[in-house]
C-alpha cells in the first residue's frame, strides 16, 4: 500500500509539501468562476507555476506539476483544460490559447530524455486537443490546432511476438510544428514528424512522415498534394468572404 502511495504522489508533484501546496490552492481557487476567478488565480497561482505578468485561467482547469509549467503573458486556459507536466515540463507562450477539454501531458514516467511540451506565442490548441509530449513536442509561433487534433510524441515497440506489446517498450522522437502552420480538425500526428512553416494538414489526416515548409497534406496516410509556393491558391475567391 505505501509503494502504491509513493507512486501516486510521485506522478502527481515533485514532492510531497508541493502535492499538499499544489492540491490546497486549486481546491481553494480552482472553482470560483468568472472575472473574479480568473483575477485571484492569476494573483494566487503564480506562487505554484511560473507565470511572465498575466495569464488567465478560467475554472474547472486541473494541473499537475505546476512548478513545471511555465505561461507567457497574455495566455489563456478555457475550462477543463488539464496539464499534466512531470518532468520536461509545458511551456505555453504569450498570447496563446488552450480552448476547452484540451489534455496537454507530458507522460514522462520513464526518465526520458526530450519529454516536454512547448508552444510558442499566439497559438491556439483547439478544444479537446491530445498532446503527449514523451519525445518532446515543439510547436512553433502562430500555429492552429483544430478540434480534437492528436499529437502523439511516443510509440510502442511490437516486434516480439512472444511478449505483450505493453512490456516491449517504446519509441520516443518527438514532434516539431513550425511557425504559421495548420493542423485540421481531428487530424492525428504520430512521432517523429516534423511539419513545416505554414504547412496545412487537412482535416482527419494522418500525419506519418514530415510535411515540407508551405505543403498541403490530407489523407491517411497524409501525403503532400500541393506546395503553395510552386502551386498557390487563387488570390481571391469571390464567393469567399474572408475576416
Amino acid at each position: 500500500m505505501r509503494n502504491q502511495l509513493n507512486l501516486y504522489l510521485s506522478r502527481q508533484a515533485t514532492s510531497l509539501p508541493r502535492y499538499v501546496l499544489e492540491q490546497l490552492m486549486q481546491a481553494t481557487l480552482a472553482w470560483v468562476p468568472g472575472l473574479p476567478g480568473i483575477g485571484l488565480r492569476a494573483m494566487v497561482y503564480r506562487t505554484m507555476l511560473q507565470m511572465d505578468g498575466v495569464a488567465a485561467i478560467e475554472d474547472g482547469v486541473r494541473i499537475r506539476y505546476a512548478d513545471n509549467v511555465r505561461l507567457g503573458r497574455g495566455a489563456y486556459l478555457d475550462h477543463g483544460v488539464y496539464l499534466h507536466a512531470c518532468p520536461g515540463g509545458i511551456s505555453i507562450g504569450a498570447e496563446s490559447l488552450v480552448m476547452k477539454n484540451a489534455i496537454l501531458h507530458v507522460y514522462n514516467f520513464r526518465n526520458l530524455p526530450h519529454s516536454h511540451i512547448t508552444i510558442g506565442a499566439r497559438s491556439l490548441i483547439g478544444e479537446s486537443c491530445i498532446l503527449r509530449g514523451q519525445g518532446g513536442i515543439t510547436i512553433g509561433d502562430d500555429v492552429y490546432l483544430g478540434t480534437l487534433v492528436q499529437l502523439l510524441a511516443v510509440n510502442h515497440v511490437f516486434n516480439d511476438p512472444s511478449r505483450p506489446i505493453s512490456h516491449q517498450g517504446i519509441t520516443a522522437q518527438g514532434i516539431s510544428i513550425a511557425d504559421g502552420a495548420w493542423i485540421g480538425s481531428g487530424a492525428i500526428v504520430l512521432d517523429g514528424v516534423k511539419i513545416g512553416r505554414n504547412a496545412v494538414i487537412g482535416a482527419g489526416a494522418v500525419v506519418t512522415r514530415d510535411v515540407p515548409d508551405y505543403c498541403v497534406a490530407v489523407g491517411n496516410p497524409a501525403r503532400v498534394v500541393r506546395d503553395l509556393r510552386r502551386d498557390p491558391l487563387p488570390a481571391s475567391q469571390p464567393e469567399l468572404v474572408v475576416y
